[in-house]
């Protein structure tokens, strides 16, 4: 069986363990910030390029201060990842806010922080000149309608997304924001989730740069930017070719000069908001064996659960698992790896062939960078993690303590009760 390298050993994961106790995710900093210098180069071409982090894949200030110093934005869709991201450092153009649905106080924030707006919903036009006055540029949300395949077989129904406007209201809000004093335009769209193919970016840029000409050409608008939001995966399973983020930026520019060039529009920047691309290899869930179970099935007990690490219970999703210290021993043993919720869905794997496995190992779960830690909770009164932040040196910090009873139960007034 394949398999992936972890950014840690046994010996390194004990020595944390022993400050801060397991379970916790932990991050590798010099993999993320060569990723980041990967990305800028591989869009090079384009004078305005920026990739605008998704915040809500890892929101820590210290992975978004990182990032900040590289150069790279945060996209942001509530309140408290606005405020989050200006702890973090970010203002201005730095920020830009996609939401749905959006409560009048993110708005106002994000036009105190200076972000780009980018608006949802035709009627959003009106609702934020209300609260706040539209923006010099400003950002409108595309939803094209119908089905988008890509070309591995990857499909998704834009058509059944709550997100974006049509066509018709997108050129209509254009007219209205330029009556209202908008000079600068942006034009965003989202429309598949985790694709690892290299052809998504280019298909997607096609529709949307021919977008931006048909609304130049039928109002006049400067289109200042177009941002080609998020959709670019990983390789979850190791026998999975990841993408190329060198060949995607190659497609990209293709069509940008097959469509921008003799549209005469070639100072449009190009934007993207890769999460889960930036950062999702580069964290792990590190959780340590505490229990083995035979009865009709073997079964590997953990310390860690659904609550740190949601997405194979929620999706089924493939994570891969490596038991550290054990890399080249090998996978005779079939397990399900298993948390304590009380749910039988609370499973990090199910059927894994894996090496014999004792109590007190460690179990480190790859690609948990985004939304890992960040699609936590608390369920059967558990409590979130641990943040470890390893740097390039291989010393380590925790960047986010974990949670604590006292945490638990400090939102409740127990003045009458005793604990």
């Amino acid at each position: 069986m394949m398999r992936k390298t972890p950014f840690i050993d046994r010996d390194l994961a004990a020595a944390i363990d022993e400050k801060i106790p397991t379970p916790f995710h932990i991050y590798d900093e010099a993999g993320i910030i060569a990723n980041v210098n990967n990305i800028k180069e591989a869009f090079s071409w384009n004078n305005g390029f920026k990739e605008y982090f998704a915040v809500k894949a890892l929101p820590n200030p210290f992975i978004l201060e990182i990032l900040r110093k590289n150069g790279i934005g945060v996209d942001c869709s509530s309140l408290t990842e606005l405020m989050l991201s200006r702890a973090a450092g970010f203002s201005g153009h730095e920020i830009m806010f996609s939401s749905n649905e959006t409560p009048a106080a993110d708005y106002i924030l994000a036009k105190e922080l200076g972000g780009i707006v980018n608006l949802d919903d035709a009627t959003h036009v009106d609702y934020y000149d209300r609260l706040c006055g539209l923006d010099e540029t400003m950002s409108l949300r595309f939803n094209p309608g119908g089905t988008f395949t890509v070309s591995n077989g990857i499909m998704d129904n834009p058509q059944d997304a709550k997100y974006g406007m049509t066509e018709d209201q997108l050129i209509e809000s254009v007219k209205k924001m330029m009556d209202r004093g908008v000079k600068h335009f942006g034009i965003h769209s989202f429309l598949v989730s985790n694709t690892v193919t290299n052809d998504y970016y280019p298909m997607l840029a096609k529709q949307l740069f021919a977008l931006a000409v048909r609304v130049h050409e039928k109002t006049g608008a400067h289109i200042s930017f177009v941002n080609l939001s998020g959709g670019v995966g990983i390789a979850y399973l190791p026998d999975q070719e990841p993408n190329d983020i060198f060949v995607i930026g190659e497609g990209v520019r293709k069509v940008y000069d097959e469509i921008f060039g003799p549209a005469g529009m070639t100072d449009v920047a190009i934007y993207t908001e890769m999460g889960r691309y930036v950062t999702g290899p580069y964290g792990a869930l590190v959780t340590k064996v505490i229990h083995k179970k035979h009865i009709y099935k073997e079964y590997i007990g953990v310390d860690a659960c659904a609550v740190n690490l949601m997405r194979p219970a929620m999706y089924g999703s493939y994570h891969h698992i490596t038991v550290l210290g054990k890399e080249d021993a090998p996978s005779d043993g079939i397990y399900d790896v298993v948390g304590g919720l009380c749910e039988n869905n609370d499973k990090f794997a199910i059927d894994r062939p894996l090496p014999a496995t004792d109590i007190g190992d460690y179990i480190y779960i790859h690609d948990t960078g985004a939304h890992g830690f960040a699609m936590g909770y608390n369920y059967n009164g558990k409590l979130r993690s641990a943040e470890v932040l390893l740097h390039p040196d291989k010393s380590f910090e925790m960047i986010r303590r974990a949670e604590t009873p006292k945490d638990y139960f400090s939102t409740f007034d127990f003045s009458d009760y005793k604990l």
